[in-house]
């Protein structure tokens, strides 16, 4: 069982590496995390690092939050999350979806560029020569892979 020293030394590591991510990427970025001390009457957000912390009020979840955030975001929204109800949600709104470990090799990928000094390796499709319909995503996916692009 965690204690909440564990807690908070965790979500302290967490908005760290997503300070560094964020100053690399220049994304705007908002984690929300479950209402502090078992929530306020109203939701809260506070800034830490250029990061927007977010805590759900009491009788609301996180979850329920980044719902809602993923609905005002739409098309422009990323939610990164391994919870497959809320990743759900996030792609009914219409946001783009990256599991957990997704986001952390985006992160040592980004890391990486940052301590090399250059840029991202992307990856890229190879070329298909010669004649014939090329594979091409269906639009869905391709739409999908548009908004990741930038992450």
């Amino acid at each position: 069982m965690l204690d909440r020293a564990d807690l908070e030394e965790g979500r302290e590591a967490l908005l760290q590496e997503l300070a560094a991510y964020r100053r690399t990427k220049g994304h705007q970025v908002t984690v929300v995390f479950d209402g502090r001390e078992r929530g306020g009457v109203s939701e809260s957000a506070t800034k830490a690092a250029g990061v927007t912390v977010r805590y759900s009020r009491q009788g609301e979840t996180a979850d329920e939050v980044i719902g809602r955030l993923a609905g005002e975001g739409r098309e422009r929204a990323v939610v990164v999350s391994s919870d497959r109800a809320v990743m759900a949600e996030a792609r009914r709104c219409g946001a783009a979806c990256l599991s957990s470990i997704e986001f952390l090799e985006k992160l040592d990928t980004s890391r990486i560029a940052a301590v090399k000094g250059g840029e991202e390796e992307t990856e890229s499709r190879p070329q298909k020569s010669g004649k014939g319909t090329a594979r091409r995503l269906p639009k869905a996916q391709r739409r999908m892979s548009r908004q990741l692009r930038g992450v």
